[in-house]
Formats: C-alpha cells, sequence, structure tokens
C-alpha cells in the first residue's frame, strides 16, 4: 500500500449544516478521510424551524441524526462535541472537553447564531429561531398563550396573552407572523370555549420602511398587503428599544405581550474570533476568493460563517443555497489540490427567493420573472419539499401541508417541556 493510503488526508469539517453536509457529500471516492465535528447529533433543514414552531410540522420531518446521513461512507467519522477554539499553527481543532483533532484541511462551517444588537438580555424574553429546541421552545410559548388566555378572567393580562410580536420582517419574520395568524383564525376557534381566538393580536415591527427588504418593492408592497389582509398588524419604521418578560417598547409605545419572537438578525459564530481573523461587523469571516481564510490556506470557511463579494460584486446571501453551493466549491477544490490543480475564484449563482406569507400565499423572486399568491404558494412548497432527505420526510411534509391546505388542521399542537404548572 503507499504511503497516502495508509494516510490519506485528513479533512476536518466543523459544522454539519447545509454547507459541511455538501462538502462531505461530493467529497466522496476522494483520497480522504473525514471528521464531521458538530455540537448536535442531527442536521435541521434551516428552512422549515418555524413550522415546527406554529404547530405545522413534527421535529422529525424537518431534522435527521446525522450518523444516520453517513453510515454508507467508512470514511466519515462523526463526532458529538463542541468546539471552543483552534489551533492553526499546530493545525488542531481544539474541543471543550480539552481534547482535539489534528487535521491537514479544515472547513468551518459553523453557522450563525441571534443578533440582538447589544441588547444580549433580551433573549430570554425574545427568543430566535435557529436550532429545533428553539423550535420545539417557541411552540410550547405560543400554544401555552393560548391556554393561558382561556383560563385567564382579567381582560388585560387576557388580552397580553393573546398578542403575539414578531421582531424583524424578513422571510422568517413574514412567515411566523403569517403562520401565526392563520393558526388564531383557521385552526384553533373550534378548540376553545371561553376565548374567542379570532381576537389573537399578531403584531409584526420592522425598523426598516419595508417587509421583506430584500426583495423588489413592489413584492414587498403586495406582502404588506396580503398580511394586513389575514389579520396581521404591521409597523414598519420604528425600531425595538425595549424587550421584558411581559412588554416590548418600540417608537416610544409599550405594548404589553406574553410572547416575543426575534427574526430581527443574526451574528455569525466565533469561528473569527478563533483564528484572530478578519471579520465584518456581524462577525462574519472576511475568506478570500477560493474560500480560504486569509493567510491559511488550508482552512476553508462557508455559509453564515463568512462574508465575500461573490455575487457580481455584491455579498452572496445568507440562505442555504448558498452554503451548498460553496460547500461543493470547497469539495472540488480540495480534490483539486490532491491533484495538483487549483480552481477559479468561488462564484455564486442566485437560484431565487422565496418567502411563505401564509398557507395559500408566498412570493418569489427569479430576478427574470416574479411570482405572487397561490402559484407562488405551490412552487415555495415543492422547492422545499425537494430539498428535504429521503421520500418518508418528503412524503410526510407533503401530506402534512395538504391536511393544513384543505382541512386547515395542524397535527403537532403539542406542548412539550413542562406541564400546566409551570407554564409560566
Amino acid at each position: 500500500m503507499t504511503g497516502q493510503a495508509q494516510n490519506p488526508h485528513h479533512v476536518v469539517i466543523v459544522g454539519a449544516g447545509f454547507g459541511g453536509l455538501e462538502t462531505t457529500y461530493r467529497l466522496a471516492g476522494a483520497p480522504v478521510r473525514i471528521t464531521l465535528i458538530d455540537r448536535r447529533n442531527h442536521h435541521l433543514f434551516q428552512p422549515l424551524p418555524y413550522q415546527v414552531a406554529t404547530a405545522s410540522l413534527a421535529t422529525s420531518e424537518i431534522a435527521w441524526p446525522i450518523r444516520s446521513l453517513v453510515r454508507n461512507r467508512p470514511e466519515v467519522t462523526t463526532l458529538f462535541a463542541s468546539v471552543k477554539g483552534i489551533d492553526a499553527a499546530g493545525r488542531r481543532v481544539l474541543l471543550e472537553d480539552d481534547t482535539d483533532v489534528a487535521y491537514d484541511t479544515l472547513v468551518l462551517a459553523t453557522g450563525a447564531r441571534h443578533a440582538y444588537f447589544g441588547h444580549d438580555e433580551w433573549e430570554p424574553f425574545a427568543p430566535g429561531l435557529k436550532t429545533l429546541e428553539d423550535a420545539t421552545t417557541l411552540r410550547r410559548r405560543i400554544l401555552v398563550a393560548f391556554e393561558r388566555a382561556e383560563r385567564e378572567r382579567d381582560p388585560a393580562r387576557r388580552a397580553a396573552w393573546m398578542t403575539f410580536v414578531i421582531i424583524g420582517a424578513g422571510p422568517t419574520g413574514v412567515d411566523l407572523a403569517g403562520t401565526i395568524a392563520e393558526l388564531a383564525r383557521s385552526t384553533l376557534p373550534p378548540d376553545f370555549r371561553s376565548i374567542d381566538t379570532h381576537e389573537a393580536r399578531v403584531v409584526l415591527i420592522e425598523a426598516g420602511p419595508r417587509v421583506l427588504g430584500g426583495f423588489p418593492e413592489d413584492l414587498s408592497a403586495y406582502t404588506l398587503t396580503s398580511l394586513e389582509r389575514i389579520g396581521v398588524e404591521v409597523v414598519l419604521g420604528q425600531a425595538v428599544t425595549e424587550c421584558t418578560a411581559d412588554s416590548v417598547v418600540y417608537g416610544g409605545k409599550r405594548l404589553d405581550t406574553r410572547t416575543l419572537i426575534w427574526a430581527a438578525g443574526v451574528r455569525a459564530s466565533r469561528a473569527a474570533e478563533w483564528l484572530g481573523a478578519p471579520a465584518d461587523r456581524a462577525g462574519r469571516l472576511q475568506v478570500a476568493p477560493d474560500l480560504t481564510v486569509p493567510g491559511h490556506p488550508e482552512i476553508f470557511a462557508i455559509g453564515d460563517t463568512v462574508t465575500i463579494a461573490a455575487w457580481n460584486g455584491q455579498p452572496v446571501p445568507g440562505i442555504a443555497p448558498a452554503a451548498k453551493q460553496q460547500g461543493r466549491y470547497v469539495a472540488e477544490a480540495i480534490k483539486a489540490r490532491l491533484a495538483g490543480r487549483t480552481l477559479r475564484p468561488f462564484r455564486y449563482h442566485h437560484a431565487g427567493s422565496l418567502a411563505q406569507i401564509g398557507k395559500r400565499l408566498a412570493v418569489i423572486d427569479f430576478g427574470w420573472i416574479k411570482l405572487r399568491g397561490a402559484l407562488a404558494w405551490w412552487i415555495w412548497g415543492l422547492a422545499h419539499i425537494y430539498f428535504l432527505i429521503g421520500l418518508r420526510n418528503r412524503l410526510s411534509v407533503a401530506l402534512s401541508w395538504l391536511w393544513i391546505h384543505a382541512r386547515d388542521q395542524r397535527a403537532a399542537r403539542l406542548i412539550t417541556q413542562g406541564s400546566s404548572k409551570v407554564m409560566d
């Protein structure tokens, strides 16, 4: 056997999101061994946690055990571990249990976390939606709010329980606002006796001048009109200045609410801190045109971890297709290096932007064509089903959405992580 066969090039990938998994998949057949490290044991289909939060889908329909995804790849070792730093000089990934993993090539696909713009103390009151735990926590908060309103006799406190505030009107905020409004107006009314769930207030607050700021203005205007039509109160041009356990302050006004959801911004993982590398204001690593960290050609970084102007001179958006394209590029770059070749710089190809407004409404911007309404909703659904992993999950999600579409019923309305005694 050759030395390379006895000791193949070791690629360590930190993060099993879209970018990390795509790199792993695309390295199949290459003369490498791979160690895939993630602090969770599952891969999450990041576009759909809000569907779990709003009781439309079950957790098992949008997440899969990482080990099961690579079980047929004997060259891949999976580690359930948290990274605390990188020893770039020694080429080692440092883990929180004080062990380390040596690498020849490192791929950082560590994603992003919530950004509260200097107000991290708001997080307990206004949780975000990045993980499966976030989704089930929000589902609990939303469903518990209706349960507490059903028991509450004081009109002011009941109104606070039935007021849902979403901060940030990007795609996630719009999706959440529209789905919660339809949950209150279409799904829940027959289930309660003391309250009329039609009276629930869903308030969407955006500091910018319009919803879906990254979409064309006509689609943004259509989205605003559609949200208001299904009962969402949209507040534009007013930043939130305070979040507490029972209220939110924006534009100098206080609104009593027991359910706050943060969808206003994200901050990259600590990858730039680990390497002492240049980063933007959101903490995203500034990578070279080939997605390597400046001064460290053996370290690649992809996905929400990085910023790079590789989309006609614009920054690449932090969405799943971009992470997958970067993962594909990195895998090809590693294989090219091992063969003594180099690749041209990474270029992002935008397939389009999609956002759901409600169960029968969506907007899509393909650049060359813009769609809105029911047709866009069907295309949105088909696109998401296509990218799910496994036939069983595709069928399960399709059936769940068809059931919601036809009967206004959401089967995943389960309050977990506690009993009625600890609902506060």
